[in-house]
């Protein structure tokens, strides 16, 4: 979920996000992750589909909205192991001339060893200016399987082409 934050700015907007967000966007547990340690790393790649919307032409406004998915993976490895996916939505809530905010809240469904869904959310700053965008944090809102019940937060960070996600789940 390398997200391109000008191409955003253009786009109506594009995270990130998400949460992660998937965060996050983000991952069971693969198998990285020792006996329920409740902080882990997996790498989110976005994923573009045949229905891609067209570049906008115009900054975003307030109002708008886009969506986003990506694939988890163990490792930036080319043969790694994917752990999972997300999907989320972003609306963009404030404007400047140098760029806005958005909220964003995503769904993590995480494969491994444990099993799951994460959901998270976040306002996210953005610049038009800026290729990439800056670390930011996911809040984690609640799970389901061995997620259950699930708190804490993701920590988003740009990688290359990928997003680095550093889960700190509450004991």
């Amino acid at each position: 979920m390398s997200r391109d934050f000008t191409r955003m700015g253009a786009l109506g907007a594009a995270v990130v996000a998400a949460v992660a967000f998937g965060a996050a966007p983000i991952a069971a547990a693969a198998p990285a992750q020792p006996d329920g340690d409740p902080d882990f790393t997996l790498y989110a790649k976005e994923v573009t589909g045949d229905d891609a919307e067209p570049e906008p032409t115009e900054p975003p406004k307030a109002g708008d909205s886009f969506t986003f998915a990506d694939d988890f993976f163990t490792s930036k490895d080319q043969d790694a192991e994917r752990a999972g996916r997300e999907g989320g939505v972003c609306n963009v809530v404030r404007t400047s001339e140098q760029g806005g905010e958005m909220m964003c809240v995503a769904t993590m469904v995480l494969t491994g060893d444990r099993g799951g869904q994460l959901t998270g959310q976040t306002l996210l700053t953005y610049s038009l200016a800026e290729e990439e965008g800056p670390a930011f944090d996911i809040a984690i809102t609640g799970g389901t399987g061995d997620f259950a019940d699930a708190r804490g937060e993701v920590r988003a960070v740009p990688d290359g082409e990928f997003q680095r996600f550093e889960f700190h789940l509450a004991d």
